[in-house]
């Protein structure tokens, strides 16, 4: 007697599992404060408060890159922070966004050096970053665990949205953008292309 062969078929209307859509992590455009002038400590805490409300200079020119992705993505999204609301704007040309206070910038108090050291806001913002990342110098703000559980938490929005099946952008700040990125690492997401953490760059992240 013939054997015979059975073909187990799918179930009629079943689909193919989806798959997840990029994530693209974009950092804000360059802000409007200048950064040329020597401060001490204090100085750069004024500062950054200032740097922490103002939008973006004016007349910039969005990369074309960069506009075409925002231009095809399922969804956009920005931080709550005016630099990356003005961003969003100046990229999705009238199109809506949502803007989440989830995705703001990781703090950035400085080491308390005597007054009379007085170093440039990027020197100050890259200490500050060190003593806020190894030394758990807080002021009372976020701290980095606390931080890192809001990039997880940020990370498993951006890839809920992807699942659907459409590209997701995130137009927010350039660390925090970093933690994020971690935070998709960890869960089996591979960057296939980045620009670095510059004004305007993006980083685009997909799962095998």
């Amino acid at each position: 007697m013939a054997a015979s062969l059975t073909v187990e078929s799918q179930p009629s209307g079943a689909t193919a599992p989806r798959r997840p859509g990029a994530i693209i992590l974009a950092r804000h455009g360059e802000p409007a404060i200048s950064r040329k002038i020597w401060i001490n400590a204090e100085g750069y805490r004024q500062f950054w408060a200032k740097y922490e409300i103002l939008g973006i200079l004016p007349g910039q020119i969005p990369p074309q890159a960069l506009m075409g992705f925002v231009a095809e993505a399922g969804l956009v999204f920005s931080s709550t922070r005016q630099r990356s609301i003005e961003t969003a704007i100046a990229l999705t040309q009238g199109r809506a966004f949502d803007s989440d206070a989830i995705f703001v910038e990781a703090p950035l108090p400085p080491p308390n050096l005597p007054g009379f050291i007085r170093l440039t806001p990027s020197i100050w913002g890259f200490l500050a970053r060190v003593w806020w990342w190894f030394l758990n110098h807080h002021e009372g703000e976020e701290t980095r665990r606390q931080a890192e559980s809001r990039a997880d938490k940020a990370a498993e929005r951006l890839i809920a949205s992807a699942e659907e099946g459409h590209d997701v952008v995130l137009l927010a700040h350039g660390f925090f953008n970093f933690m994020i990125g971690r935070a998709l690492r960890q869960r089996g997401w591979q960057v296939v292309m980045s620009e670095g953490y510059k004004y305007w760059s993006m980083r685009r992240f997909e799962r095998p």
